[in-house]
């Protein structure tokens, strides 16, 4: 097995990963407050822990992947006063809460299997947990670090303090947060602004509540997390997931309900992917950049020139470290695109690579295969996996000029990185293949190339070029050699 290396946002250095069972991983990760449909911002996470998830498995552990569904307590300004997010949705809409949340949580999983992310192994709903957050919220107010006001129960982040560090995982203290925070109307039944929400008394016209020892209301939108993860996966586990958005407050929230409720933090290795931009901006329905998935794949955003395959969106994804921010444009995609098309191409020409005994080793094969493995088990660096990958795309393409053969040892290399690293690790796929359309098209191209090698051999080259030139303007590159014609999608 080898060794991976994985940066952790509270020790804030790249740390050796070790799993606290041999052999078995457990992953938590934030996912979606389910009251809209998925858009670029819910891609990158999806593919980052998708990835990881699969490199995992890949160097030989077993994963249980955890991924909760939040369908309550999410508010509208991530605190404690406005409106549910989901009965928001309900009431414009005119629906029962749970409509909204099966609706949009059916598109989610939609636009992730379109992206080849894997389904997780449990995914929880905030809702059908009600039990046992309750009971986490007694025991943190048990142990004195919350507090009850008027049927609302809030974590004391001031009395913990006094024992246990607030602010550790994203860097905050809390003489900056008592110096930055405001008094908002509606949340006098805090001792301090600061606090937030264990519990939360619900108003008459609130439709998602349930009763608890204090009020009929509902939890605050932390403490899912917290219960959810130390049910599936223990009160200790290996590693949790998510934006660079919930590092502050929701996971140091947590990271406090965790430590007040079992004396330790519970999570060996907090991870946080970075936030995706649109041409130097922030990503914001107000500023028209906001782009659902569905509208990059049918090209139907203002701002789009083109539709973009899912695969073109997880390359172009997987392109950057997931800790860095990355800006999306046109040109990026395009480029990615192009990118995509090579790699592609070229796992399929390395299995058609012919094998013959007494060939020439390909000089650094093997350190190419070995500084693959060590930028993907170091910190997930796709982007240097996927410069490697284009190493090897050269040798395949220098090969097929050439029409040299290869050892088969060599030959087993390259189908082991372009299948075994790019398509099983990085879940790149070649999306007409995987959807049959990929016969459909093979089919008709090669019935086209029958029609052409017949006018050739008739010596009818005006329409063997017509047929060249038409099928270019499509896309269709073709190119003759010794033994036939050969054709690839530009």
């Amino acid at each position: 097995m080898r060794e991976f290396y994985l940066y952790n946002t509270l020790s804030r250095k790249k740390e050796l990963f070790e799993p606290l069972h041999a052999g078995m991983v457990g992953l938590y990760v934030c996912g979606p407050t389910v009251y809209g449909d998925a858009h670029l911002g819910h891609a990158r996470p999806g593919i980052t822990y998708d990835v990881l998830v699969r490199l995992l498995k890949h160097i030989g552990y077993k994963v249980r992947y955890v991924r909760n569904i939040t369908d309550v307590g999410h508010l509208e300004n991530d605190s404690d006063n406005g409106e549910d997010k989901i009965a928001r949705k309900a009431r414009l809409e005119q629906l029962e809460p749970m409509e909204v949340v099966q609706y949009y949580t059916l598109r989610y999983h939609e636009a992730m299997r379109m992206l080849n992310t894997l389904p997780p192994n449990i995914e929880p709903r905030a809702s059908g947990h009600i039990i046992e957050q309750i009971s986490l919220v007694k025991s943190i107010l048990d142990k004195g670090f919350a507090y009850e006001s008027n049927g609302s129960v809030y974590f004391d982040v001031e009395a913990y303090s006094k024992k246990y560090h607030y602010g550790q995982l994203s860097g905050r203290s809390l003489e900056d947060l008592q110096a930055n925070t405001r008094v908002l109307e509606g949340q006098s039944d805090k001792r301090s602004q600061f606090d937030f929400a264990l519990w939360k008394k619900a108003a008459p016209e609130h439709i998602m509540h349930w009763p608890s020892p204090w009020s009929e209301g509902f939890p605050g939108w932390h403490a899912e997390c917290s219960a959810m993860s130390a049910k599936y996966l223990g009160e200790s586990f290996d590693i949790h997931g998510g934006g660079m958005d919930l590092l502050f407050p929701h996971h140091e929230c947590e990271l406090a309900q965790n430590t007040a409720s079992r004396g330790n933090g519970g999570v060996r290795y907090w991870m946080h992917n970075n936030m995706i931009t649109i041409n130097g901006q922030k990503m914001g329905k107000s500023l028209g950049n906001f782009i659902t998935l569905e509208e990059l794949f049918t090209g139907s955003h203002k701002i789009l020139v083109q539709a973009y395959t899912p695969m073109t969106i997880r390359f172009f994804i997987l392109q950057a470290h997931y800790r860095s921010t990355l800006d999306f444009s046109n040109e990026a995609l395009q480029a990615a695109e192009k990118g995509l098309k090579r790699l592609i191409l070229a796992g399929k020409d390395a299995a058609k690579l012919k094998v013959a005994e007494g060939s020439a080793p390909v000089e650094g094969l093997a350190a190419l295969k070995e500084g693959i493995y060590s930028a993907l088990c170091d910190d997930l660096n796709t982007p240097i996996a996927i410069a490697h990958l284009f190493d090897a795309v050269r040798i395949v393409n220098t090969a097929k000029e050439k029409q040299t053969s290869v050892t088969k040892e060599d030959k087993d290399t390259l189908m082991l990185l372009f299948d075994g690293i790019a398509g099983d690790v990085l879940g790149l796929i070649d999306e007409q293949a995987s959807s049959g359309a990929g016969d459909v098209l093979t089919g008709i191209v090669e019935m086209i190339l029958d029609v052409r090698k017949d006018a050739k051999t008739k010596k009818d080259f005006e329409t063997s070029d017509k047929i060249r030139e038409r099928l270019n303007s499509l896309g269709v590159q073709i190119k003759d050699t010794k033994e036939g014609t050969e054709w690839n999608l530009n």
